[in-house]
């Protein structure tokens, strides 16, 4: 003998329940598709996956939270371990100083439009750029050149320029941050700073994560500008760039920010056209 089957559940007057079937989970949209690769190909925050991607950083943070994406864990490259994040009270606090060589595009593309072999055989002679970045470490507001060396004369006319554009935005600087190469260990170097009043600090060797800010925007300008589309010519790249360093200081959201822009962080700073 079967068993019986359960009794409908029944209301007021003995009449059957109605009782809503479970819904399956909607697929999702195509909108948060987009939102979903981005985070697992390049384990971006809500903010820089919204400017990416045209889209308000709420929405992408509700779409990150509704699929269990919200957390994301930023790590050491090189050791796997978290970073602790800090950050200083005002602009000027602490500014990091960095240097990032950079392969020339040669006239005519390289491996990106050429193909591996033809664009390497290309770029053999194409030489190297050298951006110095400065980063202020509570705003995230950049001052960066595209220079021919990283000799101690040039690290010091770069930052002699970047103390100037900093001073013009209303941010008085009180520290600078290094790693440890010899343009910045040079007396050249160090009467600079001094003369200014700015006391200077370098990272532990091979440390570099303690220069955390200004390593992330250096992977941040490789993402979006430097290997961003198959440029023809190094001239074409550089063309590129004080365009995309304004929206950067403007307009991109950081996720440390709250998704505000640099500018909104600093007191005085000229040029914020649309």
């Amino acid at each position: 003998m079967g068993h019986p089957l359960p009794r409908a559940r029944r209301g007021r007057y003995g009449r059957p329940l109605l009782t809503a079937s479970p819904q399956p989970t909607p697929d999702p949209t195509r909108t948060e598709r987009r939102i979903i690769k981005v985070r697992i190909l390049r384990r971006w925050g809500p903010a820089r996956i919204a400017y990416l991607l045209g889209l308000n950083p709420a929405t992408v943070h509700r779409v990150l939270t509704r699929y269990g994406l919200a957390r994301l864990a930023h790590l050491d490259r090189a050791t796997g371990r978290v970073i602790r994040r800090y950050e200083h009270a005002a602009p000027g606090d602490l500014v990091h100083v960095d240097i990032k060589k950079l392969g020339n595009i040669p006239d005519g593309g390289g491996h990106k439009v050429l193909g591996r072999q033809a664009g390497r055989k290309n770029s053999a002679k194409a030489g190297m750029s050298f951006l110095h970045n400065a980063i202020d470490d509570h705003s995230r507001l950049v001052y960066s050149e595209i220079l021919v060396d990283e000799k101690k004369e040039t690290a010091v006319g770069f930052w002699q320029r970047a103390h100037t554009f900093f001073a013009n935005a209303g941010i008085t600087i009180r520290r600078v941050l290094t790693d440890n190469g010899s343009c910045y260990r040079s007396h050249l170097w160090r009467n600079s700073l001094a003369e200014q009043g700015i006391s200077h600090k370098r990272t532990r060797p091979y440390r570099p994560q303690t220069n955390g800010k200004v390593e992330r925007f250096n992977l941040t300008l490789l993402d979006e500008w430097a290997y961003a589309k198959s440029y023809r010519s190094e001239a074409e790249r550089r063309d590129a760039y004080p365009l995309w360093l304004h929206t950067y200081n403007h307009h991109r959201g950081h996720t440390a920010l709250k998704g505000q822009s640099p500018a909104s962080r600093v007191p005085n700073l000229a040029g914020q056209y649309n």
